[in-house]
């Protein structure tokens, strides 16, 4: 199977470190079945049949009997965190699901100073790693994308999903819980969400991210839990981007709806019986209305996966910047003498550059 359409069954283990875990000492000489059968028990005691959750929290039920304890969050937001915590201690679910893909999965092991650095340090590595993964366009849009989140970290001194990395503590701190990435890749959002817009609306799109500079409180972000004030926000989105709000809000609704499901399965209990599952997941608020929506209907996610071939457009736009590197170049190589020149187009980097002008075929 495709890397890219395999996040539902990514797992990642809690953590490493069992003194972080907080399970129990057992007693010595207990055969691996005692010791799986004792914790299992131990699991069992502490979940709650009733739980009284926040109110972030939304519950589904799947066909097998299988619960969903799904939590809407505010990304940058110390609430959000609170909640988090509050229902996988409660629920003492068998799967935890975040909002996450393996491009993002990074965030789970860094502290919050080294995230704040890298939120603020958008630097030519970073943008050249970006176009290189989702190419020029695209790459360029997640930069910008970046710089919002960074504009963000700097207004609140506080760095993006903190809400996934207690997710990650406190599901290492269950037995036998496991951890899934439930996001559409990072690239495949980028490339689908830019293929969706026209010239113009890239333009502007591009210009208002470049210029961002509204003070953020954190009493802003507190009010994105708020469903009513988040689905104002979003219909002024969709008015203005409306192909936009299709690929990153709608389409990932779907995906993370398809992952979701798939968690919620019958596990195996000791005793080889089938039980329902009991799943949490972790999602930002502005996911739960469309998750509650495609939650019994039939999803095809191949359609949400495919990405259009690089565009003419796109290859154009390399193009002049290419030559205009090479006017340059060569302008250079004239100045300086045949020699040299004929030396600088002897180098691989610069037969590699003159390679890629060539035009992708039709």
């Amino acid at each position: 199977m495709d890397q890219d359409n395999n996040s539902e069954d990514e797992s990642v283990h809690p953590s490493e470190d069992p003194s972080e875990e907080e399970l129990p000492c057992l007693p010595p000489g207990l055969s691996d079945r005692e010791a799986t059968e004792l914790l299992w028990q131990l699991r069992s005691q502490r979940r709650q049949s009733s739980p009284d959750l926040p109110e972030t929290v939304t519950r589904l039920t799947a066909p097998d009997g299988s619960l969903l304890y799904l939590v809407g969050t505010a990304h940058f937001s110390d609430s959000s965190k609170k909640d988090v915590a509050t229902t996988i201690r409660a629920v003492q679910p068998d799967v935890v699901v975040v909002e996450l893909c393996q491009y993002r999965v990074s965030m789970l092991k860094m502290d919050e100073s080294t995230l704040l650095r890298e939120a603020k340090d958008i630097n030519l590595d970073k943008v050249q790693q970006a176009i290189k993964q989702n190419g020029l366009m695209s790459g360029l849009m997640q930069i910008l994308l970046l710089k919002v989140s960074a504009h963000i970290t700097e207004q609140l001194g506080m760095a993006p999903g903190g809400e996934f990395r207690e997710a990650f503590k406190e599901a290492g701190r269950v037995p036998f819980c496991k951890f899934h990435l439930g996001d559409r890749p990072i690239p495949v959002t980028f490339k689908r969400a830019i293929a969706a817009l026209s010239l113009w609306q890239k333009a502007r799109l591009a210009w208002g991210l470049c210029f961002l500079s509204d003070p953020i409180s954190k009493e802003d972000v507190e009010k994105c839990k708020q469903k009513d004030l988040l689905e104002q926000t979003m219909s002024e989105m969709i008015g203005e981007f409306p192909a936009l709000h299709q690929t990153i809000v709608a389409e990932r609704d779907i995906y993370l709806t398809h992952t979701l499901r798939q968690a919620t399965r019958c596990v195996e209990a000791p005793s080889d019986a089938q039980m329902p599952a009991v799943v949490v997941g972790v999602v930002g608020m502005g996911h739960v209305p469309g998750i509650e929506r495609n939650w019994e209907k039939q999803l095809n996610i191949n359609e949400i996966m495919s990405v259009a071939p690089p565009s003419r457009f796109g290859w154009v736009v390399r193009a002049v910047i290419k030559g205009v590197m090479m006017g340059m170049l060569g302008y250079a190589c004239y100045r300086a003498g045949g020699t040299l020149g004929r030396a600088l187009l002897s180098l691989r980097s610069v037969q590699s550059l003159l390679e890629n002008l060539r035009p992708p075929p039709a």
